[in-house]
């Protein structure tokens, strides 16, 4: 498990920010941050639990998806946001944590 970014919520615009029309989110670019911070703001048609628009979450880069899910509740069932990444959201310890798997060649 690698470290990815921490996904802060915010009601205001950000610099950069980019919209997802899919989850109805805008959010910034992570690695324009030097510390991997990436804003997350939510519009009211956005299908994440609450939590999730609430509560910052750190994300981990994980080699297997499935198996860093085993034994979690899981908040956001694995998906594909874009080609090539699974992510899954799960609570641990009341906050939320995110998991992503990136398809390697």
């Amino acid at each position: 498990m690698r470290f990815h970014h921490v996904g802060i919520p915010t009601n205001e615009p950000q610099p950069g920010e980019v919209y997802l029309e899919r989850y109805d989110t805008h959010c910034t670019d992570h690695e324009s941050n030097p510390y991997g911070i990436q804003w997350m703001r939510y519009g009211p048609d956005c299908p994440f639990p609450e939590i999730v628009q609430a509560v910052p979450h750190v994300a981990f880069e994980v080699d297997d998806l499935d198996a860093a899910l085993a034994g979690h509740e899981i908040l956001i069932a694995p998906n594909r946001p874009s080609d090539g990444v699974r992510v899954a959201f799960v609570l641990c310890d009341g906050a939320p944590v995110e998991f992503l798997e990136f398809e390697r060649e």
